[in-house]
């Protein structure tokens, strides 16, 4: 990925316009003012300095979270220049950190290939911070400015004589304009592991000086460690990642895969090095050319009789891949900006990936074999859990009598208006029913545990029943395409209300693992939720209140001081009444809830697969590592 243009100089420093409007509307440059455009800010910074490294100049990585929630960055790539750029007489830096779509970016001489969510860049992050210092070291000197909400407070000053070539950022977010400014080095870690992973070789380290943990990563593996990452926990079919990368033009498709043994594909696509959630025409291509080798393959090899032929899901089973793709001028979509849009991409990926493909599957008889049995098997269980959704449509024909029995659906018809409660065992059930709103609250109460999804296949998972009533109330179906429709969704809110126990979060593990890998439009659509019902209640005299977890209480008896209170233990929601259900845990008024959300797709697939999949070991790791954290643990 070499610059055509050696020379990264102020001339290649283009200008679009000015930061007044990022200030005024900040969600528009980093999508939202929460925790996720916090973390947005970090991101936009660490991107400048991968730009230097996807242009062959960059190897080091360092993003510190310092104590006064300021965030620097360093890194050893060229430095922005600094020279005086004449159409604005200001120096090329100040023009990069004051002025929106300003950079080399825009220029195709200066960078082949470059990410930037947006493309709005390091300027955003210089307006929406309270202070940002940069320094970069160029030319064997020190170069320093500070800027105050986005404005210079200084000019560039020489501050004397340097090693080597980079730039460091240092900025703190504005406390005016940020609803938290706490940073999770967590999620920043995911992200920069991500980038690690798909710039091989590139070291990326992250320290939080305030808890003094830290993380590197560097993979001279590339994508191949990615997919051995993501299936270490699960058993592989053929030991060594398919791996190749091919070029077309301008165009760089890197590819690497894996199938291993579990029903789940895991897919994940990336375009200079963004996480395109939403696919795009990159996948697409991906997956039309996966399903013509598969097919042409099988047939050469008579797998397949007569016109019989491989669905998509079929030689997606079990497959996890990474598409990794290079292109200059990528065009991004989609709702959040994370699809990619370029026409000619889908053709060029089909193209190469084909050749790739059928190369691995003529060299590797025995892989192949392994793979296509693994197709084969899922093409029979497909049509299986076909018969079993006609039968379920079939039952469904007659609508309302259609819904599970057990159902205590709510007069509201407007699912925007509607919700769910889904909870365990009838004894809460019977106080959810009886303790609801029924105008807009239906409950359905789920005897027992249900299927353990992570080691089913659909076909099984559709003949459990209390699964059965959980898609039919829902109404949206279940699986991939058009077998799930989110627009039939009956509840726009669907609320997971289980005990505060050991079974209780099993069965709140069960049902998330099953949205999860089934129905994961409703967690990403935002529909699904978590109860919050309390653990005590706490009475003196005449003041009663309930307390939602164990360090409340200490500070509450704390403050109250322990003599005549009576406290109560819910071991339940049974224990409850269904006055109490409702103030506590169902009412709109007084209720928490958490939402689910999946901030990091790899890390949640990760944990499905560690706490609910085949192998023991890693449970135990998991559990060892995170037991100080967790209040109900199953094993």
């Amino acid at each position: 990925m070499e610059s055509t243009n050696k020379e990264y100089g102020a001339e290649q420093i283009q200008v679009l316009e000015g930061l007044e409007p990022v200030r005024k509307r900040p969600g528009m440059y980093i999508g939202s003012t929460d925790s996720r455009g916090l973390h947005h800010l970090v991101y936009e910074v660490v991107d400048n300095s991968i730009d230097e490294a996807l242009a062959g100049y960059c190897t080091s990585i360092e993003v510190y979270l310092r104590s006064d929630s300021s965030v620097r960055v360093v890194d050893n790539g060229r430095g922005i220049p600094i020279e005086i750029l004449p159409k604005y007489n200001k120096s090329a830096l100040e023009v990069v950190m004051t002025k929106l779509h300003a950079g080399g970016k825009f220029d195709n001489n200066a960078y082949k290939v470059s990410g930037g969510l947006h493309g709005v860049g390091v300027s955003v992050v210089n307006a929406l911070s309270e202070w940002l210092e940069v320094e970069v070291k160029r030319d064997g000197k020190l170069y320093k400015q500070r800027y105050e909400q986005g404005r210079p407070a200084t000019d560039v000053v020489l501050i004397g004589d340097a090693q080597g070539t980079g730039t460091t950022v240092t900025f703190k977010p504005d406390k005016t304009i940020f609803e938290t400014l706490q940073f999770d080095i967590d999620v920043i870690a995911g992200r920069l592991r991500e980038l690690a992973f798909l710039n091989k070789g590139l070291k990326i380290s992250i320290k939080d000086e305030f808890s003094q943990k830290e993380q590197a990563f560097q993979y001279e593996g590339g994508i191949v460690s990615f997919v051995e990452f993501l299936n270490k926990n699960k058993n592989v079919l053929h030991e060594k990642p398919i791996y190749f990368q091919k070029q077309k033009d301008t165009t760089v498709v890197e590819i690497a895969m894996q199938y291993n043994d579990s029903y789940i594909e895991n897919i994940y696509a990336f375009a200079n090095n963004i996480n395109t959630h939403e696919g795009g025409t990159h996948l697409i291509g991906f997956k039309a050319a996966l399903t013509r080798v598969t097919n042409d393959y099988a047939k050469s090899k008579a797998m397949l009789k007569g016109d019989d032929k491989l669905s998509g899901e079929d030689v997606r089973e079990g497959l996890t891949a990474i598409i990794n793709i290079k292109l200059t001028n990528p065009q991004f979509e989609g709702q959040t900006k994370t699809k990619l849009g370029n026409s000619d991409i889908k053709g060029i990926v089909e193209t190469l990936v084909s050749e790739g493909l059928s190369e691995f599957l003529e060299e590797n008889p025995a892989a192949a074999k392994n793979v296509l049995s693994k197709a084969l098997e899922a093409a029979e269980a497909r049509e299986a859990a076909r018969k079993a959704r006609e039968l379920t449509r079939r039952k469904n024909a007659l609508e309302v009598s259609s819904l599970p029995g057990k159902l205590a659906d709510c007069s509201e018809k407007d699912p925007a208006m509607s919700e769910i409660y889904i909870v365990e065992g009838d004894s809460a059930g019977g106080s959810a029913k009886q303790g609801r709103d029924r105008k807009f609250q239906a409950i359905l109460p789920l005897r027992g545990k249900i299927l353990n999804v992570e080691k089913a296949r659909l076909t099984k998972i559709l003949k459990n029943e209390e699964i059965r009533a959980l898609i039919t109330a829902i109404g949206a179906g279940i699986g991939e395409g058009e077998e799930f429709d989110i627009n039939k969704a009956r509840y726009h809110k669907i609320i997971i209300m289980t005990d505060a126990d050991v079974d209780g979060s099993h069965i709140r593990t069960l049902l998330l693992t099953l949205f999860y890998r089934y129905m994961r439009q409703l967690i990403d659509t935002g529909y699904v939720y978590i109860a919050q019902p309390p653990l005590f209640k706490v009475k003196k005299g005449k003041v009663e209140f309930y307390v939602y977890n164990e360090e409340e209480l200490t500070r509450k008896l704390a403050e109250m001081g322990r003599d005549g209170i009576a406290l109560q233990r819910y071991k339940g929601l049974g224990e409850m009444n269904p006055q109490q259900l409702w103030e506590t845990t169902m009412s709109p008024e007084t209720r928490t809830m958490l939402k689910v959300t999946l901030e990091d797709a790899i890390k949640a697939d990760e944990i499905f697969t560690v706490l609910m999949g085949d192998k023991v070991e890693p449970r135990r790791e998991f559990i060892e590592r995170h037991a100080k954290d967790v209040k109900n643990l199953d094993v």
